[in-house]
């Protein structure tokens, strides 16, 4: 038998006398049948664990830590029976209760890490709403008419569609070869530069094609931050919260968001200069980012995909509570990697007689065309992407990027049009927050089909308020309050979730370009729905417009039914089980298991139980 193999964990029962030809058939990572998790290292012997992880010391240079990592494999290798193993301390026992009982009791170089990533998702959320409130005034500072039959109107909605077309054709893209010399932190400080310099240039722009080429140039540094920094936080967290803390993007782009409709409040009365001061204002949030990215640790995941392991612990040390967790994590992490590498390749991929083999040069080329043609990753790449064209679809970017110009169409004046606004900013901020818990108790699939026939109607039902009379007091009143409850639905649900998901979706190898084409949907949809809306509310007035995307989120509710598996509490080389669960056997068991049981549940009223997909070892 093959010991590398059978020391992974790849067999069912090492004790078993299979071949270990055989025994993959039982983990195929490509077509999960059975849908069961597997940890890797629980059919292992103790003498086989002690073994491989002596090996595994003297192999990457980390013997003076070889008891430590023995402990942490035993951990890694039976979770719930902590307690009984021989040598670990009070402390280090309370600090493993606590990772269930007081999960967020975690070290600052962790929250460390999550603040600035956070602020990098301010700096996204300013970005896309300093042109909410310049869009009243800086057409006609540079004499353009924005009267709907004019060919001037395609140039505003071009500008504002700038950053995310160089976010979605460039700067996504660019984020895969940064990344891979640079790592996260490095990637993250060139946008933040990025995202610095474009805003102030667009300041002291005389033309709108110096102020579109200003735009494009934000929009490299928004794509290659959004590809990067939810990476960063995800490959950071430990599995129990990660949900709750790389969500922390969206509730911070929601935040950012706020902040500019706040600037566009605060400045839309200094004249002449305030749709300057709007656009410029949004270099405040990259001066800390440019400054705090240097204090984070980098992604032990990120080092031990260069084989660099000692610095990978040194990283994992900073970002867990004791150094025996931290050795938990760094050899199961490199266990759950190289089973990544014998099943899926380490990037490239060959045929060869009908056989695949996988090399391990990885050329970026390669790993993109993986993501459609491997099952597991074609997978993650199916439902990343649909719950990312999903935000584009449910219309919560028209009130982003439009809400000034739709509520001024509402009959409000220029300063009650900036006022709601700034009321729609603070909703989809303050409603973020239920998430932080309920992303990872009620995971990610669970909110987002609560929440889309929800915001369904409500904007069903704004679009149908502007047949209230305009002389009426209530016809801005109720139009904002639907738009209102519309983003409140949004904000726990297909706000957090899509990010969050994505940049947890991908295998190792695979995760910096999945990541990228996820991030590039979502922003090349809304470039787009940028340049596109203003004619569709032309064509279809406001209310065919908004009732349009009502019906889109029905549509995307089916999609997310449909192709969207839970990833909840589960590591992230786990997902790999997640994900080789076939689409179809998928898809069979929501329409003849899930749905029959929620009819019977919610409509019936019925004390049913549900048959789970995912089948978990009683050590789990």
């Amino acid at each position: 038998m093959d010991e590398r193999k059978v020391s992974l964990g790849l067999t069912r029962r090492v004790h078993s006398g299979r071949s270990a030809e055989e025994a993959l058939k039982g983990v195929d990572l490509n077509r999960n049948i059975e849908a069961l998790i597997e940890n890797p290292l629980s059919h292992l012997t103790p003498e086989q664990l002690q073994r491989d992880v002596r090996a595994f010391a003297r192999a990457k240079d980390l013997e003076q830590y070889s008891e430590l990592l023995e402990r942490g494999a035993q951990i890694a290798k039976d979770p719930q029976f902590f307690e009984a193993i021989q040598g670990v301390t009070e402390t280090e026992k309370q600090a493993l209760r606590d990772e269930r009982t007081r999960s967020f009791r975690q070290p600052r170089a962790l929250y460390l890490t999550i603040v600035i990533c956070s602020i990098g998702a301010a700096v996204q959320g300013w970005d896309q709403t300093g042109s909410n409130g310049a869009n009243l005034n800086w057409p006609a500072a540079f004499g353009l008419n924005t009267d709907r039959n004019s060919n001037d109107f395609w140039i505003l909605g071009l500008v504002n569609a700038a950053p995310y077309i160089a976010a979605s054709l460039i700067g996504c893209w660019l984020s895969h070869p940064l990344n891979y010399y640079l790592g996260r932190r490095g990637v993250v400080f060139i946008a933040a530069w990025f995202c610095f310099f474009s805003v102030l240039g667009s300041a002291f722009t005389q033309t709108w094609v110096e102020l579109f080429i200003c735009r494009l140039l934000l929009g490299i540094g928004m794509g290659t931050k959004a590809s990067t920094i939810p990476v960063l936080a995800a490959e950071s967290s430990p599995a129990s919260i990660r949900g709750s803390l790389v969500m922390g993007w969206q509730l911070w782009v929601s935040f950012g968001i706020f902040l500019g409709f706040t600037a566009n409040l605060v400045l839309y009365q200094l004249g002449d200069i305030a749709w300057r001061l709007q656009f410029g204002s949004a270099f405040i949030p990259a001066v800390p980012l440019i400054i705090g990215i240097y204090f984070c640790p980098e992604s032990p995941r990120w080092y031990i995909k260069k084989h660099r392991y000692h610095d990978a612990f040194k990283s994992l040390r900073r970002l867990r509570n004791t150094p025996l967790q931290a050795a938990r994590d760094l050899y199961y992490i490199h266990a759950q990697v190289r089973l990544e590498e014998l099943m899926l390749g380490d990037g490239d991929i060959t045929v060869s007689e009908g056989k695949e083999q996988y090399t391990s040069s990885g050329r970026y080329a390669n790993r993109f065309i993986q993501l459609f043609t491997i099952a597991r990753i074609r997978r993650a790449t199916l439902a990343a992407s649909v719950v990312m064209i999903a935000q584009q679809m449910c219309g919560i970017n028209v009130m982003a990027f439009y809400s000034s110009s739709l509520f001024t169409e509402a009959n409000a004046s220029e300063k009650s049009a900036l006022l709601v606004s700034w009321g729609f900013g603070l909703i989809n901020f303050t409603f973020a927050w239920p998430a932080v818990r309920s992303i990872d108790r009620f995971g990610r699939r669970n909110l987002l089909l609560f929440t889309f026939p929800h915001m369904a109607w409500t904007l069903l039902a704004a679009g149908f308020s502007f047949y209230i009379p305009e002389d009426s007091p209530a016809h801005l009143g109720v139009i904002t309050l639907f738009i209102y409850l519309f983003a409140a639905f949004y904000s726990p649900g297909e706000g957090p979730v899509p990010f969050t998901y994505s940049a947890e979706a991908f295998p190792l190898f695979h995760r910096e370009v999945g990541m990228s084409l996820a991030v590039s949907i979502n922003l090349f949809w809304a470039a787009v729905l940028t340049v596109v809306y203003p004619k569709l509310s032309d064509a279809l007035t406001p209310t065919g417009a908004i009732g349009f995307f009502a019906g889109l989120n029905v549509v995307a509710f089916v999609m997310i039914f449909l192709w969207v598996p839970e990833t909840k509490q589960r590591t992230l080389e786990e997902l790999d089980y997640i994900f080789a669960v076939p689409t179809r056997k998928h898809m069979n068991y929501q329409v003849t298991k899930v749905l029959p049981y929620s009819f019977k549940r919610y409509i019936l009223r019925r004390d049913v139980e549900l048959e789970q997909l995912y089948k978990f070892p009683s050590n789990y």
